[in-house]
């Protein structure tokens, strides 16, 4: 769908105050209004599902208190949401309401008729569910308290910034900014293989862990470096980031070079900045090949899949895996594609594969 010059200005709004800050409640009370201004509804929230977990799923919810999705009270009707239990059979789809269930179904539901008691009205509903890592899903709804149904072009709106929206919860979830600077949210582990550097664009360094000068002197030469100090396949991915549009920047964050005995991986995360241009963290990490395949992947894939994917981690090349398990190139291929899709692991590389597996097995 071609959306007009205004929604064009409004959805690069959205995704600019989804950047705009790595701490995730204060992301959705900046994201609000331009949400609901290119997506009409009086309410919108974020559910974070993590199955299995103390705490299964926390909402949060911008602007004006929604009793109903307040801990004590969704918890009297999370049994009965279908809203639920239809976005968890289609990952990563936008639906709207007359898509999960019919109109006799909704207002015969739990939660209708608890909206109804709260005073809330909640007639309409459009959401998604996102696939954010292994174990982790990203819930976000909107809700209508009249009688409008969503149209297609809100679904096709939505559905384009989904991808923003899963990148938004993963990124929060790895990093936060304190009010005196920049800081790294989950406190980079007691590690040998991994550490992180803070960049201005284009070669500027701001700070770095003291894990990040033996890395670098490991994994490059002298000739391999920026007048900078900083390894140039490093800042030329960098500066090509920066020139990047949003949607393409998710496609090209993660950077990878494999040795015979280990993958070498790097993470590119835009840091908000207040004022002036935003500086990156780079999250390097060194992956051996024979990590194993982390236990919340294995349950996400068949045992093909599980075979086919510890191969990955060998660094095993596609005609390699061919070889091993007498199958077609072309299948192998097949096999690595249903992997990496969102409704399997939600990786967008093998890059990106390593560096999601690594951080399971080893957290960074």
């Amino acid at each position: 769908m071609v959306f007009d010059s205004r929604e064009f200005l409004l959805r690069d709004k959205v995704i600019a105050a989804l950047n705009s800050s790595l701490n995730l409640s204060e992301v959705m009370e900046r994201v609000r209004g331009l949400f609901l201004e290119l997506i009409p509804a009086e309410y919108m929230g974020l559910c974070i599902v993590a199955p299995g977990q103390p705490i299964p799923y926390r909402w949060l919810v911008p602007g004006p208190r929604v009793p109903l999705l307040e801990q004590s009270e969704y918890d009297k009707v999370a049994d009965d949401d279908f809203v639920r239990r239809a976005l968890l059979r289609q990952l990563d789809t936008v639906l709207r309401d007359s898509e999960m269930v019919s109109r006799r179904e909704l207002e015969a539901s739990q939660l209708y008729q608890r909206s109804q008691e709260l005073e809330l009205r909640l007639e309409h509903v459009m959401a998604v569910l996102m696939n954010v890592r292994p174990g982790v899903f990203g819930g976000f709804t909107l809700y209508r308290d009249r009688r409008h149904p969503f149209s297609e072009r809100a679904v096709a709106l939505l559905t384009s910034l989904t991808p923003h929206l899963a990148n938004t919860v993963r990124n929060c979830g790895e990093m936060w900014v304190a009010s005196t600077g920049v800081r790294l949210l989950e406190q980079i582990h007691e590690n040998d293989r991994s550490a992180f550097i803070v960049v201005d664009p284009p070669a500027l360094e701001r700070l770095r862990s003291p894990r990040a000068t033996t890395l670098l002197e490991q994994w490059f030469t002298r000739s391999d470096l920026h007048g900078s100090g900083l390894p140039e396949v490093l800042v030329d991915r960098l500066v090509a980031l920066t020139r990047m549009s949003p949607d393409e920047r998710l496609q090209a964050n993660v950077w990878v070079r494999s040795l015979d005995d280990s993958h070498r991986v790097v993470k590119f995360i835009e840091l908000p900045e207040p004022q002036g241009p935003s500086p990156w963290a780079l999250i390097l990490h060194e992956i051996p090949h024979s990590i194993p395949l982390p236990e919340q992947m294995k349950r996400r894939l068949t045992s093909r899949q599980v075979t086919i994917a510890q191969a990955l981690l060998r660094n095993w090349s596609n005609e390699q895996i061919a070889r091993e398990y007498v199958l077609s190139v072309d299948t192998v291929k097949t096999h690595i594609r249903d992997i990496f899709s969102k409704d399997r692991l939600n990786c967008d590389s093998r890059a990106d594969f390593f560096y999601q597996a690594a951080r399971l097995m080893k957290p960074i």
